[in-house]
């Protein structure tokens, strides 16, 4: 007999990732260049899959400055306190894969605004806000927050390309002030989804060892679709999924 009930969805993607799909924004920026918003993750590590058409990925680092070609069947990964920055070649499609899924949503991410944004809580949340929904006043504030980022980016890339890693270090150690005050709720976060992941694979290791596997009983499928279709995220146009342990993003741009 085939059981076509949908079960609920309560536990979180493998590894507890977050996932979306983005468009890379085509709006040209200061430089010349069309792409995202610049910014970096304070605790995780994201990876994008290159779907379709070409681009890059700008990144600062340690490493100095970067610039990684993408094309179709690309894979590229970088780790918190990495600056990147999306940028359209053509038709660049990437599916996104994101560490600790629902910190991201949770404010997991810093805009490269310029230092005097960044040293007032309540100048950068205004300038890192946009307006609900999809229509032609938020693509406007999306604009004007991604030329505000590139604004920083720029700076900050022109000093680390010159040998000068003060004002990038500068930079990590003031997004890490701004977003001190959500840890605890991160935490909660992390502990509810990739550690009690982790935690679980662990316990089944134990009934495996013990030759009681009777967790497998609960072996089931699950199915999810798109609840938003073309947000405005940091670097594109974005499909977005509400899944476990995730919070919507479109809740907290």
């Amino acid at each position: 007999m085939v059981n076509d009930a949908k079960p609920a969805l309560p536990h979180p993607l493998p590894g507890a990732i977050g996932l979306s799909h983005l468009s890379t924004y085509d709006w040209e920026a200061a430089d010349g260049v069309c792409g995202g918003s610049p910014h970096l993750h304070l605790v995780c590590t994201e990876a994008y899959v290159v779907t379709g058409g070409r681009g890059a990925v700008q990144t600062l680092s340690p490493d100095g400055y970067r610039d990684i070609p993408l094309e179709a069947g690309s894979l590229a990964w970088f780790t918190p306190g990495t600056v990147h920055r999306m940028v359209q070649g053509g038709d660049l499609r990437i599916t996104v894969l994101m560490q600790n899924s629902g910190l991201p949503e949770a404010g997991d991410a810093v805009f490269t605004f310029p230092p005097e944004v960044l040293a007032d809580p309540e100048r950068y949340a205004a300038a890192a806000a946009l307006p609900p929904g999809t229509g032609p006043e938020t693509a406007a504030a999306a604009q004007r927050r991604r030329d505000l980022a590139v604004e920083g980016y720029l700076a900050l890339r022109e000093a680390l390309v010159a040998g000068d890693n003060g004002p990038y270090l500068e930079f990590q150690r003031a997004a890490a002030r701004i977003v001190r005050d959500k840890v605890p709720t991160w935490r909660a976060l992390w502990r509810a989804g990739a550690l009690a992941t982790a935690e679980r694979t662990g316990a089944q290791l134990d009934a495996l060892a013990g030759g009681e596997p009777a967790y497998l009983g609960e072996a089931t499928a699950y199915e999810a679709a798109p609840t938003r279709l073309g947000g405005f995220g940091m670097c594109g146009r974005r499909d977005e999924y509400n899944l476990p342990g995730t919070t919507l993003p479109h809740q907290s741009e």
